[in-house]
């Protein structure tokens, strides 16, 4: 591979040595942000004190699963454990968004197996009592969505039907079976290619984000499916519409449409996460990593925080041990500059949930270790003014991070109300931590939870610029990222009283 931090063509893994394969790992320097989804396995508060103590940035509450009563209980034990920890462990409500679903099986049977090489009837009547021959679609708009020749996976792809013929009239498409299969009720489907007609926001995500996510005053909005920059606005307006405005969204790019209104989507959203799962039967597997190295890459350029998600560790469910292959995968995330990586049925149904926080933040610090932040901050900023120059913003956060760099300065100490000047400071990717200090509790928990190299710290007000320097170079000496004599840069950033 070449690099391309590099003014000349060079091979890509010039900083790796033996010594770095053998020395211990550096738990103390990660930058990579982990987002942990909370389940069974893993929601009782001496359970999510492991979690934050491995590592976890965020909880993420799955609204795919579960109502707001057993959500809110864990969620006042996760803040229970974070108050016990003293971290600001940010909250992430993941919508579940629109879904074609399978439906129900007559006689009370919970499964059927079907053949290759048979014929599968798919109809729109949802009420339809299905079995081996005939199976309801929760999609009304199927048969004038789909045509022949065209691919229809079922269950996460396990089943693969071709489309042989449509009836618009009788609401039915007739396929050819191309696998073995046995599948349950209510299994979700995929139309490869199709763009779907069904709203990005359902009357449950509504409900979900009005009544629980801003009434509980969550920190982020991971919604699903989103496929153009009007969702955003919509979910945007949900938020003002129910008092909020502070929390930030992340726009789960799961399909082509989505994937071809990106930059739209990306001017006017929060964060992105590639949602690696469903974009896998969007668009061919083979393809997946192309669009994560395009949408990792627009996004640093853009400064907004992305997550590299699904699959991760997808072993350590099971085992305590993760392939080689899901490590590397975790690691080539930290190359191509994602923020964060998250962790799904791991955590929430994995017998190893803290082994996977440990094994996923290892992970992070060995690739972090490998890179040369000095050139990926010129690599950060020659990228944007490629595009564009430089807004009053970056230009100070540039600056602030070159100043840090030639100082050999420890540590990026910020004052920020908002948390923009924080965001523009990571986006430079500096090689040292930034401490972010804010009297805002959502601002340090989503700066913390999201911001590459961010650690936050909640103080009264930031009036007394001296007194709070004079505090938090203490702390630095304290931990040990510091000591007398040891250069820090400080950004302060205030427009009209905003950070």
């Amino acid at each position: 591979m070449i690099s391309n931090t590099s003014d000349v063509p060079t091979l890509a893994g010039g900083y790796i040595n033996l010594g770095m394969v053998k020395k211990p790992t550096d738990l103390g320097s990660r930058h990579t942000k982990v987002v942990c989804t909370l389940g069974p396995a893993c929601w009782e508060v001496s359970q999510l004190e492991q979690l934050i103590d491995a590592g976890m940035n965020i909880a993420r509450f799955n609204f795919s699963h579960g109502d707001h009563e057993g959500h809110g209980k864990c969620l006042a034990r996760l803040r229970e454990a974070a108050k016990n920890k003293d971290q600001n462990v940010a909250v992430m409500l993941d919508t579940k968004g629109p879904e074609i679903r399978t439906g129900f099986f007559a006689n009370g049977e919970k499964n059927v197996c079907l053949t290759k090489g048979e014929t599968l009837t798919l109809t729109t009547d949802y009420d339809y009592k299905g079995d081996k021959h005939k199976i309801a679609c929760s999609y009304p708009s199927l048969a004038t969505s789909v045509t022949t020749g065209q691919s229809i996976l079922v269950a996460d792809g396990s089943l693969v039907l071709t489309v042989l013929s449509c009836d618009v009239d009788a609401g039915e498409v007739q396929c050819r079976v191309e696998n073995n299969a046995k599948i349950g009720e209510r299994k979700n489907m995929n139309l490869p290619g199709v763009v779907v007609d069904l709203p990005t926001l359902t009357e449950k995500d509504i409900d979900d984000i009005a009544n629980f996510g801003c009434k509980q005053g969550v920190d982020f909005i991971a919604a699903s499916f989103v496929r153009k920059a009007s969702d955003v606005k919509k979910i945007r307006q949900v938020l003002a519409d129910n008092g909020g405005q502070h929390i930030k969204i992340i726009c789960k790019i799961e399909n082509l449409e989505g994937l071809q209104n990106y930059q739209s989507i990306l001017r006017v959203t929060d964060a992105i996460m590639v949602a690696r799962g469903d974009l896998g039967m969007e668009i061919p597997p083979e393809k997946v990593f192309l669009a994560q190295k395009y949408m990792i890459r627009e996004a640093n350029i853009a400064g907004k925080p992305v997550i590299t998600a699904t699959q991760m560790l997808e072993s350590m469910i099971n085992n305590p041990r993760p392939t080689r292959a899901e490590c590397s995968d975790v690691a080539n995330a930290c190359f191509d500059g994602t923020d964060a990586v998250m962790l799904s049925g791991e955590t929430a149904n994995g017998a190893y949930f803290e082994d996977a926080v440990n094994v996923m933040v290892r992970t992070c610090c060995e690739a972090e270790s490998s890179m040369n932040f000095n050139h990926l901050y010129q690599s950060v900023r020659n990228s944007v003014k490629k595009r564009h120059n430089l807004s009053a913003g970056e230009s100070i956060a540039s600056s602030a991070v070159k100043t840090a760099i030639d100082i050999g300065a420890k540590v990026i100490v910020v004052l920020s109300e908002s948390g923009a000047t924080a965001r523009h400071i990571a986006k430079f990717r500096p090689g040292m931590p930034i401490c972010v200090l804010t009297p805002n509790a959502a601002v340090a928990r989503q700066c913390f939870g999201l911001l590459k190299g961010c650690y936050s710290f909640i103080c009264d007000t930031l009036d007394d610029t001296d007194a709070l320097i004079t505090e938090v170079i203490n702390e630095i000496q304290m931990v040990g990222v510091a000591k007398d004599g040891d250069p820090i840069v400080v950004v302060a950033g205030a427009t009209f009283g905003m950070g």
